[in-house]
């Protein structure tokens, strides 16, 4: 059960660290959203590889930040019912979805995916629009993005097996503070030693 758990937090690890840089993704593809407008609405230029690398960004960002969502457990639940389902039910109900489900269905878009990306590597396809950027980047998202969501979908089944089997902690124990709750504490934090900061500066 050890090689498994370290496989379990390898993955995590992996994830975690990929859906930190889609953060950063989202950022790019806003500033580079606005400064297309800037310059499409102020000086009458606009470049279809602004456009499209806005797209190839919201795609990785969706497909790639699949396993995060899931490690978080930001995908979609109905509470209404979970909330009336005992911890071992609920970890259960996860252990059939992941096997039933998602680790078929991550299988079969991955294998249909990779000999897309194979094309239009091979053949070099490019948008077929003026200035457009090559198509293969983002046809490698699909495979590459499910991969990962399967991944962890081996390490959410890991973990859930862990606790019905092995005495582990629930993984769906969240009773804690959320990462926003957390990060609007330290934002709060900050704020408030900066202003005590300034109010010192003043009154020396």
């Amino acid at each position: 059960m050890k090689f498994f758990l370290l496989f379990s937090r390898v993955v995590d690890t992996v994830n975690g660290a990929i859906g930190k840089l889609m953060m950063w993704f989202i950022l790019a593809a806003t500033l580079i959203s606005a400064g297309n407008a800037i310059s499409r609405y102020a000086f009458s230029v606009s470049s279809n590889a602004f456009l499209e690398i806005q797209w190839y960004l919201f795609g990785a960002v969706f497909l790639l930040g699949g396993g995060y969502a899931f490690l978080r457990n930001a995908h979609v639940r109905i509470d209404v019912v979970a909330s009336r389902l005992s911890a071992r039910a609920r970890n259960w109900i996860d252990v059939i979805g992941i096997v039933a489900f998602l680790l078929p269905l991550c299988y079969m878009i991955a294998k249909m995916g990779w000999p897309v990306f194979e094309r239009a590597w091979v053949s070099g396809e490019v948008s077929s629009n003026a200035g457009g950027l090559i198509r293969w980047p983002a046809y490698l998202l699909i495979p590459v993005g499910f991969v990962l969501l399967g991944l962890q979908g081996v390490s959410e089944l890991i973990k859930r097996l862990h606790f019905l089997f092995g005495g582990g902690p629930d993984p769906l124990d969240h009773t804690g503070p959320s990462e926003t709750e957390m990060l609007a504490k330290d934002i709060a934090e900050a704020e408030k030693a900066a202003k005590a900061a300034s109010k010192g500066g003043q009154a020396s």
